[in-house]
């Protein structure tokens, strides 16, 4: 049904326009030129009328008679966004008013052979949501978005802009079948241990009239005599000598694939497919000595979590191909992580996504959709939602990379540490009203939903992220912590090292994209910091005020726009090093680092690490050192630098690490060898240089350099000074063609914050590198350059 020749037009319109399903009504009108590019410049602002109109969608299609012959024909559609109403042949036969639901008639009945009529109308959210709105006594935070069941950032975020949506967003077919159809397929883990695992399989199967099947799983067969309707069966299936599903970093993501079949008389029916990664998961919540642990163990080994935040990687949803969320979870996996969190002011995924990461070895935080707000709790809205959340488990439970179901984003410390009350101006019984609406979503009705779908092994449930919101200090004794005293509150990146909780699931800094990502969307003459349009790419209200203070602290703050835009990456990168780093130091009391935000939805000044068009900036190459299985990390303390090793491997590491303080020119000042062991899974302080043995040097221009000779990507280098105070040369470096993928660099001094790039696109597999005096690093490309270009913070201090 999706490649019919469907129309679109404004309601009370006559003229029609070519549609796209699926789509969104943004995409149509951009694509029939009625509206320009809504991504460039200051054109949101000029777009919002789009959100309060009515919208219809229409096709004719043709049903042969052989086609109508089928007992059951169902019109199906995956994703509807939100408000509609169907007319199918002129009659109503379906209203839908849940973007996140699957929504399906049997549609027999109102077909005809010959041609048929289908139409949507949809109406205007805003207006659906300002109309529910008014039918409370009270105000709820963020007005009228709360009330639909619709993407939350789509309504304007302090990241991306305001386009809500409408349309056929997923595809939509007509269904035929005769006889019996699979419904659902879940399974649990009755036993797993290294001799063999026993899956049960309860599949569902709907039945037009009393019947005997064959349910086939891979090999195995069972008959089973089945009444009109549904029905759930039960089959166990034995796999001997079973490989474990492991997460990125500490083994292979090993995957079974399934193929599950129903069939009569050798006549097949309906089948699925699924691939099953055997494992356990459980989150442990302890007392310790200052207040509950949080972590996550993988097949009975506490993992250390190492990732990010993953908003929807687009503003117009239909337009996010599967090939996009392989090369974000490809991305992940590149950077060494082994967690993303699939956050709740945005969408659940399409398969794409989770099969990704079951391939790669990603586990996933999962979120329900509700973020920084609180919702409503009347008796219709807690059904839709409880329909949302059956559909949505019941499609994702299979995936082994599905690790926690979290019930939202930020609304529990909204509530608590906001000031709503007071900004809303609300009675002791408004206030009891909302908080009872909220206990009956996230602390009833959810997990008892969770309850009824789940085995006990895949159930695992956290209501709201963060336990307890990042001015209170509890934050960091139990639970996750978002922590946003950097940032919002200004604080210096060095308190990362003080402020570190038991699980870190958000903290962020913002940087802006490289100049190739912004010319993409404004004119060359709007790249400056005065241009309306330069400003409308920027969504957090006090944005480059922040870098901006941040960049004084740190470095010479450039006057040029090109190298802005680099420092704003480094400094952005400086940060979340000092951050993860930290965490990182101290497992195990801290078990997990989740950074805001890994990636864009339009090209945007913002916290992500990978841009709109999945270009790396300067952190995401931060982050994949960062998180290398095998970190070498330097605290400074007031009188010694300490020397760390992190090991998150299930295997020790031993050898000679290498300690020099270099200075720029390339000349040893100091050097020491040690020999070290690092314990599987550990962190642990190996080595203390106190301050006095360096008091000789000028340590302005100077480095100190740890390395693991064996496994040249770790090491670290620490300078004692910012940025800024640092007493650059400039640096002469040399490019060296290996072959067409290949490079080698060096420099004569120091060349602090290497950046190459080059006019075709060239993804170069290490970035933003210091490069010692004399050191030669090689460099893998994605495809031959046509001229590379080097910068390196020198170039930018002038």
């Amino acid at each position: 049904m999706s490649s019919e020749n469907w129309t679109f037009n404004k309601q009370n319109e006559t003229k029609k326009h070519k549609a796209t399903i699926p789509g969104t009504v943004h995409t149509d009108l951009f694509q029939n030129q009625l509206i320009p590019d809504p991504f460039f410049g200051n054109n949101e602002k000029q777009l919002q009328w789009i959100e309060n109109e009515n919208w219809e969608y229409e096709t004719h299609f043709t049903l042969s008679e052989s086609e109508l012959k089928n007992q059951n024909i169902d019109l199906e559609f995956e994703g509807l966004d939100t408000y509609a109403t169907f007319y199918l042949n002129g009659k109503v036969v379906l209203e839908a008013d849940n973007m996140f639901r699957k929504w399906s008639i049997s549609a027999k009945s109102y077909l005809k052979i010959g041609s048929n009529h289908l139409k949507v109308v949809f109406h205007s959210a805003v207006q659906k949501g300002k109309e529910a709105a008014k039918q409370l006594s009270y105000t709820l935070p963020e007005k009228e978005r709360v009330f639909v069941r619709k993407a939350q950032y789509q309504f304007g975020w302090d990241w991306g802009p305001r386009f809500v949506t409408a349309g056929i967003w997923k595809k939509v077919q007509l269904k035929f079948w005769n006889s019996a159809k699979i419904e659902n397929i879940k399974y649990s883990q009755i036993q797993l241990n290294d001799k063999k695992a026993i899956l049960e399989f309860t599949t569902e199967i709907y039945v037009s009239k009393v019947k005997t099947i064959q349910l086939k799983i891979n090999e195995k067969i069972e008959t089973f005599n089945l009444k009109k309707g549904k029905s759930k069966i039960k089959m166990q299936y034995e796999i001997t000598n079973p490989k474990l599903w492991w997460c990125n970093g500490l083994g292979d993501a090993n995957l079974y694939p399934f193929t599950v079949e129903i069939s009569q008389k050798k006549q097949l029916l309906d089948a699925k497919k699924l691939n099953i990664g055997l494992r356990t998961i459980e989150l442990i919540q302890e007392k310790d000595q200052v207040g509950k642990s949080f972590y996550f163990k993988l097949n009975g080994k506490s993992v250390f979590m190492k990732g990010a935040n993953v908003v929807p990687p687009d503003s117009f949803l239909p337009r996010v191909s599967d090939s996009t969320y392989f090369s974000l979870v490809e991305n992940a996996k590149k950077a060494n992580m082994n967690m993303l969190r699939v956050w709740g002011g945005g969408v659940y995924f399409d398969e794409a996504f989770y099969e990704a990461c079951d391939a790669n070895g990603i586990l996933v935080w999962q979120d329900f959709m509700f973020a920084c707000s609180m919702y409503p709790g009347d008796e219709k809205f807690v059904q839709n939602v409880k329909q949302e959340v059956i559909e949505n488990v019941n499609r994702l439970q299979n995936h082994p990379s599905i690790a926690i179901w979290c019930g939202n984003n930020e609304n529990d410390e909204g509530w608590h540490n906001w000031g709503w009350q007071k900004q809303f101006n609300y009675s002791k019984a408004d206030s009891t009203q909302i908080w009872n609406d909220y206990k009956k979503v996230f602390h009833e009705m959810i997990p008892q939903t969770l309850d009824s779908l789940l085995p006990k092994e895949k159930n695992i449930y956290w209501s709201s992220s963060p336990s307890i919101g990042w001015g209170r200090k509890e934050s960091l004794l139990q639970g996750d912590s978002h922590y946003w005293g950097v940032w919002w509150g200004k604080e210096p990146f060095e308190i990362y090292e003080k402020k570190v909780g038991h699980f870190m699931s958000e903290y962020g800094f913002q940087g802006m994209p490289n100049l190739e990502t912004l010319q993409k969307v404004m004119k060359k003459e709007d790249l400056n910091f005065t241009s309306e349009a330069f400003k409308n790419h920027q969504k957090h209200p006090t944005g480059y005020e922040t870098i901006n203070e941040y960049m004084e602290r740190d470095y010479v703050v450039p006057k040029d726009f090109e190298d802005y835009a680099y420092v704003s990456q480094l400094l952005q990168a400086r940060g979340m090093k000092t951050a993860i780093e930290a965490h990182r130091r101290a497992k195990p009391y801290c078990m997990g680092t989740l950074y805001w935000q890994f990636n864009d939805c339009w090209p945007v000044t913002s916290w992500s690490s990978l841009d709109y068009y999945g270009n790396w900036k300067a952190f995401h190459y931060q982050a994949k050192r960062s998180f290398e299985n095998l970190l070498l990390s330097i605290e400074e303390g007031n009188d010694s630098y300490k020397i760390y090793i992190v090991n998150d491997d299930l295997k020790q590491y031993s050898g000679e690490l290498v300690i020099d303080l270099i200075d720029f020119k390339g000349t040893k000042l100091w050097s020491e060898k040690i020999i070290f062991i690092a314990l599987e899974n550990s962190s642990k302080m190996h080595f203390e240089i106190s301050k006095k043995d360096f008091l000789a040097f000028n340590l302005k221009q100077a480095v100190l350099s740890v390395s693991f000779p064996p496994l040249e990507q770790i090491y670290t280098r620490h300078y004692f000074y910012k940025p800024k105070d640092l007493l650059l040369t400039k640096p002469s470096i040399q490019i060296r063609t290996i072959d067409e993928l290949t490079i080698e660099i060096s420099s004569d001094v120091l060349a602090k914050d290497v950046f190459l790039s080059s006019e075709n696109e060239v993804f170069f597999e290490d970035n933003y590198f210091d490069l010692l005096p004399n050191e030669k690093r090689v460099i893998k490309l994605s495809k031959a350059p046509k001229k590379i270009k080097v910068k390196s913070l020198f170039d930018t201090m002038k």
